[in-house]
């Protein structure tokens, strides 16, 4: 339906892909991965015709249409909400100008007449008539009220713009479906809908997302853009991750029979394949991988950052105890009143909330960067802390380069191999290590972080939204790390998997209560009893 044929594209010395030979077809979701700077958000925009390769083409067949996720938050500013996502199938909006617009005319007659009932023939072909339920229903799945239909768009704030774009997006049933990053600014709700749209959307959908839950959920196929190729993968994101990790190291193991390698890759497939039973396309998905042979698992040419939090002495029974804490926003709202709640050594405690600045706060209060409103906090007399911050800007307001700036934080060992050690496992090498800390990008600054924490070797850590600006590879050694780590971690994501494979108590904060759960994550937001609660607290 959409195929690629030898399509290069370099930009000067640096090539992109080469001879890029790919077909997107069926009733398929396609993953769409690459390392930062592979080119992922660039091939959509070659697929979508928004940019053209060097060489080679990509076509549609004919009759299809396509759907893109408009990354340009202001060019439907003048348009109300719903307008803005019925445009998402142009043809059918053009249809309704040119019908409005013949019926308009002062002095419309009989040959005006005569066009108009063509044009109604097609609008009723098009499914005109339920165009606007249609897109009202979108926007209801997407958390649009109906109050917000006929605002203009350039009335709403940014996170509502890029949900009605993605509406948009959906819109019309379009035989490709083009998606990048769209689960941005989405909660945790609403990606949930998200995902049940696109698993149920029986056309072809290609997405770039950071979100491993999404991708794991969604995604039949993987495309994987590695070594300036793009290779395609039968599953979902974690079979592919598992499969590149087994292969490389098999590659590592020279020694290892190739018939011993096959059985190993043989086996991996056969358990993934009866893990998909519990995936919501696991019927499909499993007929997939059933047919996957061994020789297409490959090595990936992926470097990982190496996060390994390590406590320099074990913590006592005594963690922390907070008592009544109180905090307010600076127009007085209460964002959590008496909060109460201890740690337990060896806690894993996902801190959930609506309003995220309720954990920010709470954060600060107990980094000693925040006064509380009321209540006290305690922690034991064996704990050290380290915290990454949601808002890290102020500690690379220097000059410094990356080799002094964390040379600062090192407690004891100010030894330039040493530091370098800690740089090279955030992928910092060479020359890296003297660029101004001042320049860096949201992700590396995110991973300049991570070491200076590693160097604290607490034994009580604290994460706001640690996966914000990091790639899917620095995502994953992330979630590594923190369910590796042997101390107490209380932490905050919108990343499922990380909320799920690491949280062993779930606590969630409302301004006028908590509650506080020693379950898995999973068991927390689909337990009945557990939403009931949950409920009641938001109502007070």
């Amino acid at each position: 339906m959409l195929n690629v044929n030898n399509v290069t594209l370099q930009f000067g010395k640096r090539v992109l892909f080469e001879d890029v030979n790919i077909k997107f077809h069926g009733e398929r979701c396609y993953g769409l991965i690459g390392a930062n700077g592979a080119g992922k958000s660039t091939f959509l925009k070659i697929l979508s015709d928004e940019i053209s390769p060097n060489s080679g083409n990509v076509t549609l067949e004919s009759g299809k249409r396509m759907s893109v996720l408009s990354q340009n938050h202001f060019a439907f500013d003048e348009e109300t909400v719903l307008n803005t996502v019925i445009q998402g199938n142009q043809p059918l909006w053009d249809l309704m100008q040119e019908k409005d617009a013949i019926y308009m005319k002062p002095d419309f007659n009989e040959e005006d007449g005569l066009v108009a009932a063509d044009l109604e023939v097609k609008f009723e072909e098009m499914d005109g008539w339920n165009a606007e339920s249609d897109a009202a229903n979108l926007l209801s799945g997407l958390g649009i009220g109906t109050d917000a239909h006929y605002t203009l768009m350039k009335d709403l704030e940014g996170s509502m713009k890029v949900r009605v774009l993605l509406a948009q997006a959906l819109f019309g049933n379009p035989d490709i479906l083009i998606l990048d990053e769209p689960t941005n600014d989405l909660d945790l709700k609403t990606i949930s809908w998200l995902e049940d749209f696109l698993i149920d959307f029986r056309n072809t959908v290609i997405v770039v997302s950071h979100d491993r839950h999404f991708l794991d959920t969604v995604c039949t196929h993987i495309a994987d853009i590695d070594f300036k190729r793009i290779r395609l993968y039968t599953g979902n994101y974690s079979f592919w991750y598992e499969s590149s990790q087994l292969a490389l190291r098999q590659r590592q193991a020279q020694n290892k029979k190739a018939e011993d390698k096959r059985k190993e890759l043989q086996e991996f497939i056969s358990r993934f394949a009866a893990n998909a039973s519990k995936s919501k396309q696991a019927t499909s998905r499993k007929k997939m991988l059933d047919k996957i042979n061994v020789d297409e698992i490959q090595a990936s040419s992926r470097m990982y950052p190496a996060i390994m939090f390590e406590q320099l002495r074990e913590a006592g029974d005594q963690i922390i105890e907070v008592d009544g804490l109180t905090a307010y926003d600076e127009a007085g709202e209460i964002l959590f009143k008496n909060l109460s709640f201890k740690l337990n050594r060896g806690d894993k405690v996902a801190l959930l909330a609506d309003d995220h600045r309720a954990l920010t706060a709470l954060y600060e209060i107990l980094e000693g960067k925040r006064k509380a409103d009321a209540g006290t906090f305690a922690f034991g007399q064996t704990i050290s802390t380290a915290f990454l911050p949601n808002d890290n800007a102020s500690y690379f307001d220097t000059d410094d380069n990356l080799m002094d700036w964390l040379r600062d934080y090192s407690p004891e060992n100010k030894d330039e191999v040493f530091v370098r050690g800690f740089l090279g496992k955030m992928l910092f090498s060479g020359e890296e290590v003297f660029k101004s800390a001042r320049v860096l990008s949201g992700g590396e600054k995110v991973r300049c972080m991570l070491s200076r924490m590693m160097l604290q070797q607490a034994n009580l850590i604290f994460l706001d939204e640690p996966t914000s600006h990091l790639d899917l590879e620095s995502i994953q050694a992330l979630n590594n790390g923190m369910r590796d780590f042997k101390g107490t971690l209380v932490f905050s994501s919108h990343d499922h998997t990380i909320n799920q494979t690491v949280a062993n108590r779930i606590i969630e904060i409302y301004p006028h209560g908590v509650l506080d759960k020693l379950v898995e994550y999973d068991d927390f937001i689909t337990d009945k009893k557990i939403a009931e609660q949950r409920t009641a607290l938001a109502a007070k």
